[in-house]
């Protein structure tokens, strides 16, 4: 995370939508026919039902997806057995009760023969599940939906499961260096960052970023009040009985902490930048008088960075500043979010740098963040670079100063740690890594790597292993020495 003083970043964002309990027409999912099989086919299991757990082997039943995606450090976090490709999300908000309701409609494929599988899902009470269009039994154990279909699905089977559910969203509060982060209520709508795994305190998902989907919003808010969210506008809002229904599409792939469905009275400002790419900047009233600042450097921003990275790799670019006293900024794909404050130009670029590195480039094990955050840190200094400031290598000396003792020296930034996920190690010490790798290999072969980066692996995944297997490939020089000391030596490599 990118905070005030650090210029960390931070947080994932989340989206949002509703079907109101009250007089509107039924949410609709994809596939399936929206409930043509009687109820009476599920089997409702009271949400205090414990979810399968291994047998005393540490195997789960036949058939049964895994409760976590396998990422060690996160064993909890997301889900085995499928494969999710897109997530039609249809909510309804109201600011006043703080009341969410809607249906999430899943599109997935298995990835073994499922008799049973797991969605991540954080309170809200579950009034129904569907699989394929058939009432399927579900089970609530802690964050787990366990949803039992009413036929096993098949290894390679598309099937479609929707969620129907409503309640009071609770952000996640008292984490170790990350502060507040989920869906976060605001006095006029709700703030929603959700990295590292909060997309789960408002959609049921597969809450993980080993795991990308599309998606789709229809949100529906009191009149008055905005719905932001990834992507494009598919149409203009429609208002009716009070109440306005925003929809949004964002058909690159995305990872569960990027979604966002942020609300609130924002003043906005629309265009392009230079280069014809779209451009939203958003504000809270209170901000109004940086709107004009941040529309203008978030596409001044883009346009250098797509000459430096390779082509911008989304449809629309811009920022959003919500009164939420966050005290960090998150790379909400599209629409990064700064949270009660004004943002400058280092954090600006932080987040912006983070939709090449992050967000089109996404991690498949949290242990490899600093590929995110180190690179996106570095981008703070070839900006300052390219303005006529500070040269990546006066700021990389400056840090360096840092006596042998400091903690920046104790914490391997190649292996971030579960328990200090957004250590200054993984930010700044990442950036170090890259400009001493610069200083080895020489500009040519350094940008050009960059972009090969970013081209070779554009809306996939990426490790550690791959980055450094790419250096050495482009410049021709083995680099597992400097690796190794700047990434997993605890202590201060040689300069």
């Amino acid at each position: 995370m990118a905070s005030t003083t650090s210029r960390r970043r931070a947080l994932a964002a989340a989206a949002v939508l509703l079907c109101t309990t009250t007089g509107t027409a039924a949410c609709s999912s994809p596939g399936g026919d929206g409930g043509s099989s009687s109820p009476a086919a599920g089997r409702t299991v009271p949400s205090g039902a414990t979810a399968p757990q291994p047998d005393g082997t540490g195997a789960l039943p036949p058939g049964a997806g895994a409760p976590g995606i396998g990422d060690p450090d996160f064993p909890s976090d997301g889900n085995g057995g499928y494969d999710v490709a897109r997530y039609r999300l249809v909510l309804g908000y109201d600011p006043a009760t703080r009341h969410l309701s809607g249906t999430a409609g899943i599109r997935a494929k298995a990835t073994q023969e499922l008799t049973r599988f797991n969605l991540d899902l954080s309170g809200f009470t579950v009034g129904r599940v569907t699989v394929d269009g058939r009432a399927a039994a579900f089970e609530r154990s802690g964050t787990e939906l366990t949803v039992i279909p009413g036929r096993p699905l098949p290894e390679g089977a598309d099937f479609t499961v929707e969620v129907s559910y409503a309640g009071e969203p609770k952000p996640v509060t008292g984490s170790s260096n990350l502060g507040t982060y989920g869906f976060i209520p605001t006095r006029d709508g709700a703030f929603v960052t959700c990295e590292p795994n909060g997309a789960k305190t408002w959609f049921p998902g597969n809450d993980h970023p080993a795991d990308k989907a599309l998606y789709e919003f229809e949100i529906t808010v009191p009149e008055g009040i905005t719905a932001l969210a990834n992507g494009e506008l598919t149409g203009e809002p429609v208002t009716r009985g009070g109440k306005t229904t925003y929809s949004w599409r964002e058909d690159h792939p995305m990872v569960t902490y990027l979604a966002t469905m942020t609300l609130g009275k924002f003043t906005l400002r629309e265009g392009k930048t230079a280069s014809g790419i779209k451009n939203l900047a958003a504000v809270d009233p209170r901000f109004r008088g940086s709107l004009d600042k941040l529309y203008t450097l978030s596409g001044k921003i883009t346009d250098y960075w797509a000459t430096v990275f390779g082509p911008y790799p989304f449809s629309s670019t811009g920022g959003v500043v919500d009164d939420f006293s966050a005290g960090y900024a998150l790379e909400n794909q599209t629409k990064p979010m700064y949270g009660g404050f004004s943002p400058g130009e280092g954090i600006i670029a932080h987040e912006l740098a983070h939709q090449w590195f992050g967000n089109s480039l996404s991690i498949k094990r949290w242990k490899d963040l600093w590929l995110n955050e180190g690179f996106a840190t570095y981008a703070e200094w070839l900006w300052e670079e390219h303005q006529g400031d500070a040269t990546a290598e006066q700021t990389f000396r400056l840090h360096y100063a840092a006596p042998a003792g400091d903690a920046i020296w104790k914490y391997a930034p190649g292996r971030a740690r579960p328990d200090d996920l957004f250590n200054d190690s993984v930010y700044t010490r990442g950036g170090m890594t890259l400009h001493a790798l610069r200083r080895k290999i020489g500009d040519r072969d350094f940008f050009e790597l960059l972009k090969t980066w970013n081209r070779e692996h554009r809306y996939g995944y990426v490790t550690t292993e791959e980055f450094t297997a790419l250096a050495e490939k482009i410049s021709g020089k083995e680099l597992d020495a400097l690796f190794d000391a700047w990434l997993f030596q605890e202590s201060k490599p040689a300069a």
